[in-house]
């Protein structure tokens, strides 16, 4: 079956991009990957380093193509589409720097020697690669979260293979990239079978029944989800499943804060939720507002802010109909009142109305405490912390918990903190959700639905995801990886339990 490039702009075909991927074709894809494994974790963590490198390099010299392909098939915007190529491709550097700097490898070295429960032998830890990684391509980020993404790069800084299944809204933008890191890769030195892409439903869940995939990174729906999940438990030998999910991302006004620049928290929370078309997995689609006249004034600025706000295209036919599916029964739910829309759509595509909805924290329709893709946010007003702190013990879990308070307010925010930690990876302060800082510190997780394991697919330390970890046990030197023989200074390392830090 042909897979085709839709416009968004106009919700027409503009080109067969490929064929469905066969079963046979899989086995062959995934077969070269298992073959290459061995060769890309022997090229070692200085080889890989180079590798991402220069992976980000070719990128970066075909950004005018690149860029052009994505807005063509994505109606992202060459700005927001040129700032996540530079995203990517600093994703892609960084992980050299971690493969280079080695603390992820966890290496532990205890000594054989007397303890209090008796002779202890030689035992040496680290991590290793778990072996070929399947990854799921987001819609609404062509790059970032796509072919050569962050669950990209991790897997290929912990040295695992990579086969992508390409997503649907953009495959022109998933074939270009994939051609342009195949070639790369061949020039740095990498093996045949480093990276693998797959078209087709039916190839997604084909690679992920596959014995030498070892491990599935996802960003997509609940069901999507659930659905790679039950192939997973269905395999002889279950692989870990790293899903970004569903996220609500909810958001609270101090009245402190409400009182201090109501009108600015107003325009700010409707340029958040809008961004993109409302199309971030971290947009605040639930925002606590407090009731009374301070709270009015942000209100009625996010009133004022939707209406002027143009229908934006989303990513492709299915999500703008579900969003005008959902967010009709949100408009519709016990208690929720339609504030404001936005300025009806004009021309073909999949085009979506903006929306402001209000309800009460007192009484709080579940339908709003779940995720709403696209440009629509709810408004729940709360009369006291008493009802504000009731209504967010009934929050799903998110992505992000945000905190907007007053210049040195710390009573309410501590206590909202409090209740929020339990239920969120981020938590958000004086700023707004949407957008995510690739770094060391950063986390990009939380408990289900957002995601089904206590691992981040943003930053640093994602690349825990793709490694497990192996003992030796009295074994001798020239069988131990370098990182664990005597003498080795060059990562940090834990020897009879004091840290040594890289040098020493």
């Amino acid at each position: 079956m042909d897979v085709v490039s839709i416009d968004p702009r106009t919700g027409q075909t503009v080109e067969v991009v490929a064929q469905e991927t066969t079963t046979e074709e899989v086995d062959h894809l995934c077969a070269a990957a298992l073959a290459a494994a061995p060769e890309l974790d022997g090229m070692g963590r200085a080889g890989r380093a180079a590798l991402l490198r220069a992976l980000a390099d070719a990128l970066e010299a075909r950004r005018e193509d690149v860029v052009a392909v994505a807005d063509r098939e994505t109606a992202l915007g060459e700005t927001r589409l040129n700032g996540e190529l530079t995203r990517t491709c600093y994703q892609l550097r960084l992980f050299a720097e971690v493969a280079e700097e080695g603390s992820y490898l966890e290496a532990t070295i205890d000594h054989a020697g007397d303890t209090p429960m008796g002779p202890r032998p030689d035992l040496r830890r680290m991590l290793v690669p778990l072996g070929p990684v399947a990854v799921f391509g987001a819609s609404n980020f062509p790059l970032a979260f796509s072919v050569p993404g962050g669950d990209t790069a991790s897997a290929l800084a912990a040295g695992c293979p990579v086969v992508v299944k390409a997503h649907g809204s953009h495959p022109a933008t998933s074939q270009l990239v994939f051609d342009v890191l195949v070639e790369a890769a061949g020039k740095a030195g990498a093996p045949e079978g480093t990276f693998g892409i797959v078209h087709g439903l039916q190839a997604g869940a084909d690679l992920v029944a596959h014995p030498a995939i070892r491990a599935v990174g996802f960003t997509g729906s609940v069901n999507g989800g659930r659905a790679l999940l039950e192939i997973i438990e269905r395999r002889p030998d279950p692989v870990p499943f790293y899903g970004e999910l569903s996220s609500l991302n909810p958001l609270i006004v101090t009245p402190q804060a409400a009182g201090e620049r109501g009108e600015v928290i107003g325009r700010e929370l409707v340029g958040s939720f809008t961004l993109g078309g409302g199309q971030f997995c971290t947009k605040p689609g639930l925002a606590f507002v407090p009731a009374g006249a301070e709270g009015d004034r942000v209100v009625e600025a996010m009133a004022e802010a939707v209406r002027a706000t143009p229908a934006p295209v989303l990513l492709n036919e299915g999500i703008a109909a579900s969003y005008g599916r959902i967010s009709d029964a949100l408009a519709g739910a016990p208690g929720v009142a339609e504030v404001a829309r936005g300025e009806e759509p004009a021309g073909e595509g999949f085009r979506a109305v903006p929306r402001l909805l209000t309800t009460t924290a007192a009484d709080l329709p579940h339908e709003v405490t779940e995720e709403c893709f696209g440009p629509v946010s709810v408004v729940a007003r709360y009369d006291g912390e008493k009802e504000l702190l009731a209504a967010l013990g009934a929050m799903p879990s998110s992505l992000t918990a945000t905190v907007l308070r007053a210049a040195g307010e710390t009573e309410l925010p501590l206590a909202v903190s409090q209740e929020l930690r339990t239920r969120a990876g981020r938590l958000v302060y004086d700023a707004y959700p949407t957008g995510v800082a690739v770094s060391w510190a950063q986390h990009h997780g939380g408990p289900w639905p957002s995601t089904n394991s206590q691992h981040t697919s943003v930053g640093a330390t994602a690349i825990r995801r793709f490694v497990r970890p192996v003992t030796w046990q009295g074994a001798p030197a020239d069988v131990l990886p370098e990182e664990l023989t005597d003498g080795y200074t060059g990562i940090p390392r834990r020897i009879d339990g004091k840290l040594q830090l890289t040098g020493e």
